[in-house]
């Protein structure tokens, strides 16, 4: 019998997949737990149509993320932060506050998307690069420099 699966099913396969499978297991198991539906004209038409408008906001979705991460590549931003005679800071800048900085300037990333190997702790220059959805990066360069005491 073929079936459409509604949800991922281990060892059969995942959501919206045609799959076929025994009689028994899809009446007995798959359609009461609601993981899978008959595959008649009507369904596999519907089916169709659901997969060219999740393909269609993909590709939105990816055309949004190069936009922003071209627009965001190649960025200096600058942070002031507290520091010793040395150019140690007394805190560190962390992924946090790059999202704040890069906030101010218009740019809207979750901290979570910000890679920096450990928390900054000394004035100086930095790479850091930020990730976003499909696979895409981008570079920016975070300065720190120290706050000037009031």
């Amino acid at each position: 019998m073929k079936v459409i699966l509604l949800q991922d099913v281990k060892s059969i396969g995942k959501k919206g997949e045609v799959k076929n499978v025994a009689d028994g297991y899809a009446r007995n198991f798959l359609f009461p737990r609601n993981l899978a539906k008959p595959a008649t004209d009507g369904s596999l038409k519907q089916l169709e149509k659901e997969q060219k408008v999740i393909e269609q906001e993909a590709e939105e979705e990816l055309k949004k993320a190069q936009e922003q991460a071209s627009k965001i590549e190649g960025q200096e931003i600058e942070i002031k932060e507290k520091a010793d005679d040395q150019g140690k800071l007394y805190g560190s800048v962390t992924e946090s506050k790059i999202q704040k900085a890069l906030k101010e300037k218009g740019f809207t990333v979750k901290a979570k998307q910000i890679k920096i190997p450990q928390p900054i702790k000394g004035v100086g220059e930095y790479p850091v690069s930020i990730s976003f959805d499909h696979g895409l990066e981008a570079e920016v360069r975070i300065i720190v420099s120290v706050e000037e005491a009031k």
